[in-house]
Parts: C-alpha cells; sequence; structure tokens
C-alpha cells in the first residue's frame, strides 16, 4: 500500500506513486482510502477475506482495518476505472518509513511481518512480496497495510519473499545488531534494500560465523551471482523437487529466532543523555513545562510536530490534547530509548522517528514519486521546536532566517525555544568554532518571527539564556 498523505475532501485523486498493476490502486475521496482490485486482486482478496486468519489479525490489528465496500459507496470516478471491486482501508495517522524508524522498530516490523507470513501459511495462504514498506504505525503499535499481498499458496512454491526480507529486513538489522552499521542512510540510498553482495561485504571473517551470516548473507550472495544470469525458471525448478510448506516455516522459525537475539549494544551517544546533563534549573524545567503545557491545552489539535524531541517528554504534554503526535530526533539512541518505553505503555498516539531536520527525507524513488519528503505527507497543526535551532543554526549551519521560514511554511502553530550564546549548551558547541554567526541573536530572531508569524507570548526562563516564544503563522 503506497503512502498516505492529506488530501483535499470532494473529489477523487490518485495516490502519487500509485502506479496501476495486477493488484490495483490507491485513491483518496473526501478524506477516506480506497482501493480498486483488479479480477486477479479480487479473488485473492475473496479467500483472504472468507479466513479465520483475517478474522483473527483484523481483531488484533496487526492487519489495516480494511472492508469491501458496494456501488453505492464508491465514488463514480472509481465505478468508471472499471475495477472489479473496491476496499475501504482505515487511514495511517502518519505515513514513516524504514530509514525513519529506530533499531528496535525495524526488528518488530521484521517479527510481525514473518508471524503474519506464518499464520497465513497455516491456513494455506502466502505472501507475493516481503517489503518494510508494507508495514505503517499507529503509534508504537506495528500494522500491515498491504491486504493484496495475500493470495493462495500453490503447493511447491517457495517464499517468493525470501530475498526482499533479507535485503529490507535481516540485513539492516543484522549490520546494525553486528557491526554498528546504522541502516538509515543505507535504505534510504537504495528503496530496494541492502543486497547480499553489500551486505557481505560489510562482514568480517569472524562475522561468518554468527547466527545468520553464512546462510543469508554468504550463500545467498553466492547463488544470487550464480543465477544473476541464468535462464532457468528457478521457481518451476524448486517445484519440480518437491519443495514443501514446512521447509518456509522451517526458515520463518529459524529467521524470527536470529531477529529475536539481535540487541543494538550502544549504550551512548551524544545527545541519549540530555535530559541528565542540561543546564536547566529545576525552576526553568517546571517553567517550560507550564508554557508548553498552556499552549496546548487551549485548543486541540490533530497532528502536533515535536521536533528534536529527545525524551519525548513534550511530545506525551502534546498527546494530552491532540489526535497524534510525530515525535522526531537525530539521534538515533534517544528515539530508540523512546520506542520501548512507548511500546511498553502501548501508546498509539505518539510516533518515534529519526529524524535529522538538517537533511530530513526528501522525495525518493520513480520521478520522485514513491516515497514522500516529511513536509509532503501532512502539515502540523502545531510545531514543538524546544532547544533545536541553535543545533541548526550553529551545528548544521542553516540560516536563522531560512529556518523560521520553513517553520513558517508549515502552516501551523508555533512554540520555539530560544537558546543563547550565554548558555552553556551553546557554549559547547561553539568551543571548537569560529563564531561566524552573526544571524544567531535574539533581536534577529524576533525580527525573523515577526516577519513571519504573529508571537502571542513571550517569556524568559529564569536562567537568563533561553526564552520561549508561542507564535501563530500570518494568515
Amino acid at each position: 500500500m503506497p503512502p498516505v498523505t492529506a488530501q483535499s475532501s470532494g473529489s477523487v485523486s490518485i495516490e502519487p506513486g500509485s502506479f496501476r498493476d495486477r493488484n490495483g490502486r490507491i485513491y483518496y475521496y473526501e478524506g477516506a482510502i480506497y482501493r480498486g482490485l483488479s479480477l486477479q486482486a479480487l479473488e485473492n482478496y475473496s479467500i483472504l477475506a472468507a479466513s479465520q486468519f483475517y478474522k483473527n489479525t483484523l481483531e488484533a490489528g496487526t492487519l489495516i482495518e480494511t472492508r469491501q465496500v458496494g456501488q453505492g459507496e464508491t465514488p463514480e470516478t472509481l465505478q468508471a476505472e472499471g475495477w472489479a471491486a473496491v476496499l475501504k482501508h482505515a487511514r495511517v495517522p502518519f505515513i514513516s518509513y524504514p530509514y525513519e524508524w529506530s533499531f528496535g522498530m525495524l526488528k518488530d516490523a521484521a517479527l510481525l511481518q514473518l508471524d503474519l507470513l506464518n499464520r497465513a501459511l497455516n491456513e494455506d495462504l502466502t505472501m507475493k512480496d516481503a517489503t518494510s514498506y508494507n508495514i505503517q504505525w499507529f503509534g508504537s503499535k506495528p500494522v500491515f497495510i498491504d491486504i493484496p499481498s495475500f493470495e493462495k499458496f500453490i503447493p511447491g512454491t517457495p517464499w517468493v519473499g525470501y530475498r526482499q526480507f533479507c535485503e529490507l529486513f535481516l540485513y539492516p538489522l543484522m549490520l546494525q545488531a553486528y557491526k554498528d552499521v546504522e541502516f538509515h542512510q543505507l535504505l534510504r540510498g537504495r528503496l530496494d534494500g541492502i543486497t547480499p553482495e553489500e551486505c557481505k561485504n560489510l562482514m568480517s571473517f569472524r562475522d561468518k560465523f554468527r547466527p545468520g551470516v553464512f546462510m543469508d548473507v554468504v550463500l545467498q550472495a553466492k547463488l544470487q551471482k550464480k543465477y544473476s544470469q541464468t535462464t532457468n525458471n528457478v521457481r518451476a525448478n524448486l517445484r519440480a523437487t518437491g519443495f514443501r510448506k514446512e521447509m518456509i516455516t522451517s526458515n520463518i522459525a529459524r529467521l524470527t529466532k536470529i531477529i529475536r537475539r539481535f540487541e543494538w549494544k550502544r549504550s551512548q551517544s551524544v545527545w541519549s543523555d540530555y535530559a541528565t546533563n542540561t543546564s536547566y534549573t529545576d525552576a526553568d524545567t517546571k517553567r517550560k513545562e507550564e508554557f508548553v503545557r498552556s499552549v496546548v491545552a487551549k485548543k486541540h489539535r490533530n497532528l502536533v510536530w515535536d521536533l528534536g524531541c529527545n525524551t519525548g517528554a513534550y511530545s506525551r504534554i502534546a498527546a494530552k490534547n491532540s489526535e497524534y503526535v510525530v515525535a522526531t530526533d537525530f539521534d538515533h539512541l534517544a528515539i530508540e530509548r523512546l520506542y520501548h518505553e512507548l511500546k511498553k505503555e502501548g501508546n498509539a498516539t505518539i510516533l518515534p522517528l529519526v529524524m535529522n531536520l538538517a537533511d530530513a527525507s526528501p522525495n525518493l524513488g520513480w520521478r520522485g514519486l514513491e516515497r514522500k519528503a516529511l513536509t509532503e505527507r501532512a502539515k502540523p497543526d502545531l510545531v514543538l521546536c524546544l532547544a533545536l535551532i541553535h543545533h541548526i543554526v550553529i551545528s548544521a549551519n542553516v540560516p536563522l532566517k531560512e529556518f523560521i521560514d520553513w517553520m513558517a511554511s508549515l502552516g501551523g502553530d508555533l512554540v520555539i525555544e530560544f537558546v543563547t550564546k550565554d548558555d552553556p549548551m551553546t557554549k559547547i558547541l561553539l568551543a571548537n568554532k569560529d563564531d561566524q554567526y552573526d544571524d544567531y541573536s535574539l533581536d534577529f530572531l524576533e525580527q525573523c518571527l515577526a516577519d513571519r508569524f504573529h508571537v502571542r507570548r513571550r517569556e524568559q526562563l529564569a536562567s537568563g539564556t533561553r526564552i520561549m516564544y508561542f507564535a501563530q503563522t500570518l494568515s
């Protein structure tokens, strides 16, 4: 299922990147998500819908809520397209991609993919692919969204999604667990994932004795090289040799065991302990929390972005009076810890993402349509930008005015905290730099805010080096 983003109501629109294929196509209409099904896709869906597996997974919330709609509920444009049937899906609060997830998120998504395949096989169903892009999040809960991925299992057929599973789930997790190589840039740089050869080249001789490396990496790299130029029908050959379903379930069990044991053992990063190593006094922390809480309490909002969220303390405050919060930070370990806390709580309203705003996710894929840039997926009603601007301007060398202009372009209200050059944390950033940041001043910030926003409230914290603002965009 392609990405879901906000669309205007009243007219049918086609999801960009939702290329018409043998499964169908995604449409938006009045805030709802529809999928037109081809005849073959309808046959597969009918088999799936009649299964106990489908009922159980819908009830458990591991499959996206879906139902087939009648002609009276189908938009006219879809009827004119001549689809065999139309499905209506529940809306995902905010689409994210694997190159924005933490290690634990990708791991749990992988385990969900394997579990669904295993359960499906028990009722003679299988999955035609195994891409991590078929999983989305409701807060800390992973949900599989591509209903047409399921089809009837044909005896003797191998697991056709095995290689894709390795490239988009297993290898990224393996490299981070075994080599401490973070997967985000690798996945963002190649949407099809990490190839067996690429993964093998990053492994040492000793790594080949680790679980999964020889069978799933080294051997697969050799097989890929061997069969890349062959004209033989490998799938047909496997059927002819009597490939059994039990071989697939055994492989699933093996991979599940390996992935469950994966751990990312990094215990510290630059900002993972920021909450306990800051220049805030207790009084400053209390006033900052009260400032954010008062803004949040005044108005219920659908979508809040907490940029530079770190521990997620302010994301939790925002979640108390909003439908959904997207909490981003460039520090992977901070997001990993936040995810595990949210998962333990069963939190379904805060989505933690690894995101460097100075190099945020761009449009990717064919014609830049398959995976959307952060700002094209949905617009926030409120942005929290707390103790972040000095990192953007000084660490990432983004001009202050450009950053404020970008904030204004989002169209929502803004809570921003300015950290002056006299603050200990800013001094750390400037310690090994020439101070060429003349634009990083309180006067210039306030001028930029006044140009693009109505500043409704200003409060200087007791320390004197941090100033809070609540602003609304000019209409």
